[in-house]
């Protein structure tokens, strides 16, 4: 079956006889000129071996050239072919805390803000990997499946909010168990856990569900996001108060991160203003086992190549052809006089 694939440059065709109507008006025009100011045979003495017919043959050439490569770029296709592509890459869910501490401004611009943009600068750098999105607060809930589509993967990023989870709480335990669960069945690929929060676990299970996923073969990475000292958590009506009234003061639980890493036989990295959590993590999930992976699909048969060719044929056939003969071929009549 033949097709083009945009049709929509064939618009640019309306060009040729606008050009060829230019070319038509120009030429009455300068033999009008012309001949108010001297005889025909004065001219073609003043400008040996000169031809009009070269002029209209380069005109013609460059017109065939054009339409060609409008035919080039509509993209003319026959036939389908199969074509394979393999692809190298591993298998990362990340489960971000998005519980009200997380809205603490002790690292810019806050705590959850800057989670996300680490995020978003990793899977900037991914090429071949399948990322999943998971968050959780008192609760935890998948937000995208395992998937290569980076597109939609930021796109669901920017929707995430302290909002999206109801009942608050950090519960370490769920946001480790539905990450282990979101994995593909490929067993040869490199997989791996980064888990991002304050460290605030109210939750018991934290650390067997974190040895589980070291015994699974696969890597934990805990990110802790804050600083020991802490800050208050901002809300609509001001800092956050306890039942005493006194401002509450979130602080990151550096002990808690560390020991759910160790657990998991992963590692543990502090998230801080710089761009060392980005390195170091970057680093570690090089070093896992990339899966080979072939995919095969249909696509239609390109012919565009012939229509190039034939048309940088032309081209370089309009620059052979001169306006006056060259003495060189006198002897070959192509045009006339």
């Amino acid at each position: 079956m033949f097709r083009f694939s945009n049709p929509e440059y064939f618009y640019l065709l309306i060009i040729i006889p606008i050009l060829a109507l230019l070319y038509y008006v120009t030429t009455i025009f300068v033999k009008r000129r012309a001949n108010r100011f001297a005889e025909k045979e004065l001219f073609i003495g003043l400008i040996p071996n000169f031809s009009n017919h070269r002029f209209l043959a380069k005109f013609v050439i460059l017109l065939l050239a054009f339409l060609l490569m409008v035919v080039m770029l509509a993209r003319p296709q026959y036939g389908m072919i199969t074509e394979s592509e393999e692809k190298r890459g591993i298998e990362v869910v990340f489960a971000l805390d998005v519980s009200n501490s997380m809205l603490a401004d002790d690292v810019q611009p806050n705590r959850l803000e800057r989670a996300k943009l680490l995020i978003s600068t990793l899977v900037d750098r991914m090429n071949n990997d399948k990322v999943a999105f998971n968050v959780f607060a008192g609760e935890a809930y998948p937000l995208l499946p395992i998937t290569n589509d980076y597109l939609s993967a930021k796109q669901f990023l920017n929707t995430v909010s302290v909002n999206m989870v109801t009942l608050q709480g950090t519960n370490l335990a769920a946001a480790l168990d539905l990450s282990n669960q979101c994995f593909s069945e490929n067993q040869k690929v490199g997989k791996a856990i980064i888990l991002i929060t304050d460290g605030e676990n109210h939750e018991e299970g934290a650390e067997e569900a974190a040895k589980k996923i070291g015994e699974e073969g696969r890597k934990l990475f805990i990110l802790g996001i804050g600083t020991k000292e802490g800050k208050t958590i901002p809300t609509p009506t001001g800092p956050l108060q306890d039942s005493e009234g006194n401002p509450v003061i979130s602080g990151l639980n550096e002990e808690m991160c560390v020991k759910l890493a160790e657990s998991g036989g992963g590692r543990y990295i502090h998230v801080d203003n710089t761009n060392n959590a980005q390195t170091l993590l970057t680093g570690e999930l090089d070093k896992l086992a990339k899966s080979s992976e072939t995919s095969s699909h249909e696509a239609y048969n390109e012919q565009f190549q012939a229509f190039a060719f034939l048309a940088l044929l032309l081209l370089m056939a309009e620059l052979l052809v001169m306006e006056t003969k060259n003495p060189l071929y006198k002897r070959f009549r192509l045009f006339k006089k």
